[in-house]
Formats: structure tokens, C-alpha cells, sequence
């Protein structure tokens, strides 16, 4: 039997738009959801490569970190509707490159996976590879990424952003992430092509925001850009989520996506300083969105 719903520790609204975010345990807080009440969960889990969080232990034995994955996408699936989507986004390290893999095994027992999508963070364009339309003057090498010195490993410049749904079989808006024609003759020769975007596919180059310190501007050691979720729920479809959720907010983002997007919001997260650091992001989107 599912639990009465905690008090939220802040509401934000905007218009038809509410966020709440709640301090406390991410399984215990999903089941305590109505079941089928979450339209789009956005997340980003800790990985268990030994980062170090505030409040949580990343370093479980593998076998304990991947039952406690089932633990909390079990919840998840029974606060999803029928046609909710879980996009989860799982890093790795060069010595430990399993962990994402295992990780969407540790779900598969549980959800289907739909789509695979690769979040580029860097990425280096040789003019000649690039074509004649996109007008380089010069190579580019365009991102964010942290250098590895290595012997061995190349540095790392993506992570992966798995998208589950109950069945495998929820429809999805490719264009709502679309991208141009390259060609504009292209227009013609494709099946509905005629917003002149085509689907931008499972390759998504969302570099982070370029900050002058880390401790004061970004103070979490795992986050991604906002932009990464609001991706992720325009793919889904914004009029069809009429709520969303993250259950390891860590700083915010999918908060700040939804905010900005003008969807309705449950956000939970362990650690109070980070809770408090993703209401203030939030509260600014708002503002910003109202402007």
C-alpha cells in the first residue's frame, strides 16, 4: 500500500504550473506517488564510481548498488502512466566502463528500452569532414570535457541517456528536438518533412554552460545541463506530460527544464544543501520564463 504523500519541504507556482520538492528517500517519496500520476521521470541516479556526494555513499559493493537500482525503478514504474518514459542518464570512468551497461540491465527486468541516446559533451569537427554548407573557416573543437592522462584511456566526452518505457511502444515527438535540413532540397523528398526539421536522432551535443568557479556555480560533483532534460520531455512530448519527476534532483536541472518549460514538477533529493541550491536555480527560471 503506498504511503500518504510527505509535505513538500518548498512548493513553487507559476500560473497552471506547480513544483514541489521534497527532502528524504527517493524510493520512499516515488512510493508514496499516486501510481500512474508521473508522465516523464528525467533522472540521473549517483553512479557508484566512488564521487564524492554530501549525504550518500558511492562506493556500495556492485551487487548492492544494482539491487538498489531495481529497489528505486521499481517505484519508478508505479508512479509512471501507462505511456510514461524513464530517461535515465548513467556515466562511467575509463576503469570501471560497465557501470552504465549494468546499470540498464539492473532495469531491463523491469522496463523496456526504447531508445539509446548518446549525450556528446565534446566533440572535434574537421572542416573538410564537415561540408561546404556548414562554412567552417577552421577545424572546431567545440564542449566541455574533463582531460584524461592517459597511456590507456581516451578522455571521456559522452555518457548515455537511456530511455525506458512499460511496454517499448510509447510514441515519442522526434521533432520537437528536430534539426534543419542541411539541404533544404530534402524537404521534398522526405515523408513528412514539411516543418523542414527532420529527427535529430540519438546523438545530442549539449555542452555545460561555461562557468568561473565550480565550488560556487556548479557545488555538486554530477550534474547535467538543463537543457539535457528539457530534450528529454519535448522527445516525450511537453502537452502529453501533464507531471513530471526526478527522484535524485541533485542541483536541479530537470527542474529548471521543467520550469522553463512550463511543466509541473516533483523533484526529491537526499541532501539539503543541494535541495536548497535546485529550489534557488528553479525560483530564477521562473522569473526568467515570466519575462
Amino acid at each position: 500500500m503506498p504511503r500518504s504523500i510527505p509535505k513538500p519541504y518548498a512548493e513553487l507556482e507559476r500560473g497552471r504550473t506547480t513544483l514541489r520538492f521534497f527532502h528524504g528517500d527517493a524510493v520512499e517519496t516515488l512510493n508514496a506517488l499516486g501510481a500512474g500520476s508521473v508522465d516523464a521521470i528525467v533522472t540521473s541516479p549517483p553512479y557508484n564510481l566512488g564521487i564524492e556526494y554530501r549525504s550518500y555513499d558511492d562506493g556500495r559493493p556492485r551487487s548492492e548498488y544494482l539491487k538498489w537500482t531495481g529497489d528505486w525503478v521499481t517505484a519508478a514504474k508505479r508512479a509512471l502512466s501507462t505511456e510514461g518514459s524513464l530517461f535515465l542518464n548513467v556515466g562511467a570512468k575509463p576503469k570501471d566502463p560497465w557501470t552504465a551497461l549494468d546499470v540498464a540491465q539492473a532495469v531491463r527486468p523491469h522496463l523496456e528500452l526504447q531508445n539509446i541516446i548518446h549525450w556528446v559533451k565534446s566533440i572535434a569537427i574537421e572542416k573538410a569532414l564537415a561540408g561546404s554548407r556548414a562554412g567552417l573557416a577552421d577545424d572546431i573543437a567545440v564542449g566541455h570535457y574533463k582531460p584524461i592522462n592517459s597511456k590507456r584511456f581516451l578522455n571521456d566526452c559522452h555518457e548515455f541517456v537511456f530511455h525506458f518505457s512499460r511496454t517499448g511502444d510509447t510514441p515519442i515527438d522526434r521533432q520537437a528536438v528536430g534539426v534543419k535540413y542541411q539541404d533544404p532540397s530534402n524537404v521534398t523528398r522526405w515523408q513528412q518533412s514539411g516543418s523542414g526539421l527532420r529527427c535529430r536522432g540519438n546523438t545530442w551535443f549539449l555542452p555545460y554552460e561555461t562557468i568561473q568557479s565550480r565550488d560556487q556555480q556548479r557545488p555538486h560533483p554530477a550534474t547535467f545541463p538543463w537543457r539535457l532534460p528539457a530534450y528529454c520531455l519535448k522527445l516525450h512530448g511537453v502537452p502529453r506530460v501533464k507531471l513530471a519527476a526526478d527522484p535524485f534532483l541533485g542541483l536541479g536541472s530537470s527542474a529548471v527544464a521543467c520550469a522553463t518549460l512550463g511543466v509541473s514538477f516533483v523533484g526529491i533529493e537526499l541532501d539539503a544543501h543541494y535541495l536548497k541550491e535546485a529550489i534557488a536555480r528553479t525560483k530564477a527560471a521562473l522569473n526568467t520564463a515570466a519575462k
